[in-house]
C-alpha cells in the first residue's frame, strides 16, 4: 500500500522509515534496564545518591530502611531522608527555624504534635498509611508511632537539615550526634 511509509503491511512498530531515514521512537535496546536504580524484585542500596540524577520506589525504599534515619538524597535545596520508628517510640520533639519540613507515613500510624513553643503542642492528629505532614519553619514537633509495628516515613527537608551521607542507626545515635 505505501512501501515506504510507517504504516505498511508489515510494519514494524518500533521503527519508522520515511524518506530512507530510519528512525527509533522507543527501543527498550537503548534503556539501561542494569541501572543501579532500577531493581524492582531486589533490594534498593539505601545511600546518599547526592545531588545526581535519581529515581527510586520510594515507597519500597522506605519500607526497606531499617536505620533511625538514613539520608537517600541531598541537594543544594532539598533533602529526603527515610526514617523508622520502632512501635512506643517518637521521631523527638524538635524545631527547624529554617526548615520547612514534610512527612509522609509509608505504613504504620502515629500521633502527630505541632505547636509554637515546646509546651504548648496544641495541633494534634492521628495519621496512617499514605497520610502526609507538612510541617513550617519554626514549628515545634514531634510524631509518635502508636502502633505495633515500624513506623515507616520519608522525610523531605527545605533546605537539607542533615549532612550528606547521614545515618543513624537508632535515635540514642542521631541524639548523641547532634
Amino acid at each position: 500500500m505505501y512501501p515506504n511509509s510507517c504504516y505498511h503491511q508489515w510494519h514494524y512498530p518500533m521503527q519508522c522509515h520515511w524518506n530512507n531515514i530510519w528512525s527509533y521512537d522507543w527501543n527498550p535496546r537503548y534503556y539501561d534496564w542494569n541501572s543501579h536504580n532500577y531493581n524492582p524484585y531486589r533490594n534498593i542500596t539505601l545511600q546518599d545518591y547526592g545531588t545526581s540524577p535519581f529515581v527510586v520506589n520510594i515507597h519500597q525504599a522506605a519500607k526497606q530502611n531499617n536505620n533511625y534515619r538514613t539520608a537517600l538524597w541531598t541537594g543544594k535545596h532539598f533533602q529526603v531522608t527515610l526514617m523508622s520508628i520502632h512501635a512506643g517510640e517518637d521521631i523527638g520533639l524538635e524545631v527547624h527555624p529554617t526548615t520547612d519540613q514534610f512527612i509522609r507515613i509509608e505504613e504504620g500510624q502515629g500521633l502527630v504534635q505541632m505547636g509554637d513553643s515546646r509546651d504548648k503542642l496544641d495541633f494534634q492528629v492521628m495519621a496512617y498509611d499514605d497520610y502526609a505532614i507538612m510541617i513550617p519553619a519554626g514549628k515545634w514537633h514531634n510524631v509518635t508511632n502508636t502502633g505495633n509495628r515500624p513506623l515507616k516515613v520519608y522525610v523531605i527537608y527545605a533546605p537539607p537539615e542533615h549532612p550528606f551521607g547521614t545515618v543513624h542507626e537508632t535515635k540514642a545515635l542521631a541524639q548523641e550526634t547532634s
